[in-house]
């Protein structure tokens, strides 16, 4: 079984590499794809029966219950592709699989099979705190929107130039429901972090554990732990039940043991643990965190205020961060509001700065990322510093040291003018409510402080992606919503008692009126608007289309390629650019010249977002990159060759010289395009197929070798 979080085509080369392995080492094979397109080829009860092995090449974490008795071999979906005969004779040695991770396919049992195996994955820790932070953010922004706007719209001014919701109203039941999101925000952070780890049983403790950890009142501080309390409790909460579905029990125990007997143990132990292990410490560095800064009152205010801003931002809701606004709150009824002020100016960096990062470099982020990011804005005008915190939880390592410095500035800034804020809060919100002295310099150090945030962010993320090569999907990409795949193998000896018979995934067409194949345009039709195409045929009148490269195409009908989406005018057998952005963009343009794109920068933007996700470079010197959106009206496919080939980031490190870009419209992306990469993915795999269409002079042999792409 593959499954990869971000390769579509992948799952298909997978099991096009497989069934050609089985089949030249005298083996039978069955392969089963699941893809968003919905399952395929389903491997049957009877056919798992007869499997003499079963292989699974996953990114992701799968469901291996049906396989408990057979020989499993976990690897990476790569490892699938590039050694598929090395894995069908590894196999028939592996160990058998018992369901002693109760069959949930859980990331620490995926882990340990693929070490076996010795593909390549995701670590178990990166694949878990991806999903803490997918299911956290629609708290996050919910709760903090809800908050934002009933304190907009609901908030009275007071004389100090707080703002206050009064008791009863409706915008106060508004803000209480906001309020409730954030609460929950915690808890489902470490609780779907356990989930990953531990499946089912690990929920409960895993939520549990993330309360406390939120909760300081429960260990005697006066601040929880916050979004990093979260995280280590959901570490805690998964590995621990690991290790107790491992212990022997009798029989008559094993059905109430993931329901009853693991949630309880689990969450006690956890829950004692933190408060009695865990939770002290925390208190002891909030206790001297607050006596350190009351000593460093009468120091420089420039000093001071890059200190205050470092602690508002390196946990956002945490003990340092409550420390230092505690710190602050508390001098304003002394007298001392510079203290608030310097706090005030660094609350807002955080959201603000990673808000405009999502905004100066796109393609770093996916879309729900971006999507958060807007959130994240209007929460920092707020001054609700939460609103960055699904970026540090994907990002710690990137996006901490960047609030951090982004909110020393701000601070520091603040610090040396003697700003001053009279009431217990942040952001721009209470400058326009008249709460700060000082306001000019206020906004310079918010503004300048998110932007040295949001270009750190930038640059330390790009450099981490770099870091990688472009193979890894950026962190944030497991919080957005990307496709994710399937393959089953059951792999049997070969003779007539082996298994099923090998046969290759049926794909069926989309249903979907929206998705239904748009005819190929001819020449009769127009250009369509396809003026900026190379060698365009305006004024044309012997009926023959003008391909992309110049080549004359017959005036006889062209076959049909992929359902008419790849015609003459998609094709350029010699692409000009030389690095993958660039290629990205020449074929946009290519496709442009059908007139079914009405905006080729949008295009480009959201193939190159999904590129940040995950190469589209499939090895075998071959890259299909890919788009679904409303920048285009109908459904194009286009090919260009590469003669020096283009670096791509591919699995086996070769340069993309055959180059498919796929986009349609968000409206039909559905099946349509999985479709079109299923049956390209299998075509491409024939070493036969990719020599002719090298070899082919001239877009109509270029154009009559893929139509054999069926």
């Amino acid at each position: 079984m593959t499954a990869c979080p971000t390769g579509i085509a992948h799952t298909y080369m997978a099991a096009e590499k497989l069934t050609q392995a089985a089949e030249a080492l005298g083996h039978e094979i069955k392969v089963e794809t699941q893809g968003s397109i919905g399952a395929e080829n389903v491997l049957s009860d009877n056919d798992v029966r007869d499997a003499d092995g079963v292989i699974i090449a996953a990114d992701k974490d799968v469901d291996r219950r049906r396989f408990v008795g057979k020989r499993v071999l976990v690897v990476g979906v790569a490892e699938g592709i590039r050694h598929p005969g090395e894995l069908i004779e590894r196999v028939r040695t592996a160990p058998v699989y018992g369901g002693e991770d109760s069959g949930a396919g859980t990331a620490a049992g995926a882990a340990a099979s693929a070490g076996t195996g010795g593909g390549k994955e995701r670590s178990v820790g990166y694949k878990a705190l991806m999903n803490g932070v997918s299911y956290m953010i629609p708290f996050v922004v919910v709760g903090g929107l809800l908050i934002a706007i009933s304190l907009a719209l609901g908030g009275h001014p007071q004389a100090d130039g707080g703002l206050v919701i009064p008791d009863g109203s409706f915008w106060k039941h508004v803000n209480d429901i906001g309020v409730i999101g954030f609460t929950l925000m915690v808890p489902v952070l470490s609780g779907y972090i356990a989930y990953a780890i531990g499946d089912r049983p690990a929920l409960v403790p895993g939520m549990i554990g993330g309360w406390i950890a939120n909760t300081g009142a429960l260990y005697g501080s006066k601040a929880g732990a916050g979004f990093i309390g979260a995280i280590v409790t959901g570490f805690l909460a998964g590995f621990l039940v690991v290790w107790i579905k491992k212990v022997r029990v009798p029989r008559f125990v094993q059905p109430i043991m993931p329901i009853i007997v693991i949630p309880i143990v689990a969450t006690t132990a956890l829950g004692l643990f933190f408060l009695y292990v865990i939770g002290r410490p925390i208190s002891w560095v909030f206790t001297h965190l607050t006596g350190w800064l009351g000593g460093m009152t009468g120091s420089s205010a420039v000093l001071l205020g890059a200190i205050l801003g470092l602690m508002i931002a390196f946990d956002m809701g945490g003990p340092v961060n409550k420390t230092a606004f505690l710190f602050g709150a508390g001098l304003i009824a002394s007298g001392n509001q510079t203290v608030m002020g310097m706090c005030a100016a660094a609350i807002p960096v955080m959201p603000l700065g990673q808000g405009l990062a999502t905004l100066l470099r796109r393609r770093l982020y996916s879309e729900q990322e971006r999507e958060t990011g807007m959130a994240a804005l209007f929460m920092g005008l707020f001054g609700i510093s939460e609103g960055a915190i699904p970026f540090a939880a994907a990002r710690p390592a990137q996006v901490i040291p960047a609030n951090m410095l982004g909110g020393a500035v701000a601070g520091a800034l603040a610090g040396t003018a003697g700003v001053t804020d009279a009431v217990p809060h942040g952001g721009p919100i209470v400058a326009v409510l008249g709460a700060v002295g000082g306001v000019p310099v206020f906004f310079l150090a918010v503004v300048v402080g998110a932007v040295v945030t949001a270009l750190t962010t930038v640059a330390l993320v790009d450099l981490s992606e770099r870091g990688k090569g472009g193979k890894g999907a950026p962190g944030g990409a497991a919080a957005a919503p990307a496709v994710t795949v399937a393959v089953a193998a059951g792999v049997g000896a070969g003779g007539p008692s082996g298994t099923a018979a090998a046969t290759g995934a049926r794909t069926e067409a989309a249903s979907d009126p929206a998705a239904a194949p748009a005819p190929a345009p001819t020449a009769d039709e127009g250009d369509e608007g396809g003026a900026g195409d190379e060698g365009g045929d305006e004024g044309r009148g012997d009926g023959a289309q003008a391909p992309a490269d110049g080549h004359s195409v017959p005036s006889s009908p062209s076959p049909e390629v992929l359902s008419g989406y790849l015609t003459a005018r998609t094709v350029r057998t010699r692409l000009a650019a030389g690095e993958k952005e660039a290629a990205i963009r020449e074929m946009a343009e290519l496709a442009a010249g059908t007139g079914r794109v009405t905006d080729v920068a949008e295009l480009v933007r959201v193939a190159l977002a999904r590129e940040a996700q995950g190469t589209t470079g499939l090895g075998e010197e071959i890259a299909v990159p890919h788009a679904k959106t409303d920048a285009v009206t109908a459904p194009v496919v286009c090919f260009a060759r590469s003669a020096e080939g283009v670096e791509w980031g591919s699995p086996d490190g070769t340069k993309a010289r055959l180059v498919f870009m796929i986009v349609v419209p968000a409206a039909a992306a559905g099946d349509e395009h999985l479709r079109i990469l299923a049956l390209l993915s299998r075509k491409l795999m024939d070493p036969d197929f990719r020599a002719r269409l090298q070899g082919a002079e001239g877009t109509a042999e270029v154009l009559a070798v893929l139509a054999e792409i069926r």
